[in-house]
């Protein structure tokens, strides 16, 4: 780990902005996009870089802007990583956003973020909190090889549910699907099943697969050798260099993942989800010809 001095901490425009605390993470997802040449860590991944003046530059900017709207975090970086715990970096954020009246969307694989909902519930009562949760694979064992250093899924899906209690939204992302390891009917059943009991407001899949860029797939593939010999092969044989791995059982998991949350009410639609997340409650919009 190792700290430094950001210029800027907000990205994005008027209807929404995004922040990333941290580069890099600690979670040692075998499947991680954020490894990818395209970023151009200029450190190693897992020396996780601390924008220790987030808070300072958050507080500059908000204090700024006259129109209210919706904040995102974790696109890049867990916010919870276990760096976390000891640095508090995010939760000195979320204050600052509930300080100046904005909404979060904040996206995570991990429990710690139970050590906020207190915060969060207060920021969805004065503006709005959108809680996003990834959930890969049920099975608990195949979790501890595709994500080792974070909780399992049933922990991320009582998490949801504590959620559910405090009546915050949550959104899941069912990604990625992994050819021949988590494309299974069961898994996605599960998985979808576990959402609708848990109020999940919408699901989010990008095709039943995943993705692989120069970096990442270096390092998904020498997972594969350690855990699944002979399967980097299959993958090589079937997909090439291909930045898109669909599921060979994509078109069926698909029909499966529309009809379920049709069901039960849950937002399919990436665009309707992210339309959801990034809407910022009108009540609390301040219009001004001076907006920032």
């Amino acid at each position: 780990m190792h700290f430094v001095n950001a210029k800027g901490i907000l990205n994005g425009s008027n209807g929404h902005y995004g922040m990333n605390l941290y580069r890099g993470c600690s979670h040692g997802c075998i499947y991680c996009d954020s490894r990818s040449s395209c970023y151009q860590f200029s450190h190693p991944f897992e020396d996780i870089e601390v924008k220790q003046n987030a808070p300072e530059l958050l507080e500059q900017a908000l204090k700024s802007k006259r129109r209210k709207c919706m904040i995102g975090t974790g696109s890049m970086s867990d916010p919870y990583m276990h760096c976390e715990e000891s640095l508090r970096l995010t939760r000195k954020c979320l204050e600052i956003i509930r300080q100046y009246g904005f909404g979060v969307t904040i996206q995570t694989k991990s429990d710690r973020i139970l050590q906020d909902i207190d915060l969060l519930a207060e920021i969805h009562a004065s503006a709005k909190c959108v809680v996003q949760m990834t959930l890969t694979t049920y099975d608990d064992d195949l979790c501890r090889i595709l994500e080792p250093n974070v909780c399992n899924t049933r922990r991320r899906i009582e998490v949801l549910c504590e959620m559910q209690k405090r009546g915050i939204p949550t959104i899941v992302w069912m990604t990625p699907i992994l050819p021949f390891l988590n494309d299974t009917e069961e898994n996605v059943t599960m998985i979808l099943k576990e959402c609708a009991r848990a109020g999940v407001k919408g699901v989010i899949d990008f095709g039943m697969g995943l993705t692989l860029r120069e970096g990442d797939r270096e390092y998904y593939y020498a997972a594969l050798d350690r855990h699944f010999p002979g399967m980097k092969e299959q993958y090589i044989q079937r997909y090439g260099n291909s930045y898109e791995l669909p599921s060979p059982r994509a078109g069926e998991l698909k029909g499966i993942f529309r009809r379920i949350c049709k069901e039960n009410g849950m937002l399919s639609d990436p665009d309707a989800c992210f339309q959801y997340m990034n809407e910022f409650p009108e009540k609390y919009v301040q219009m001004s010809i001076f907006d920032m």
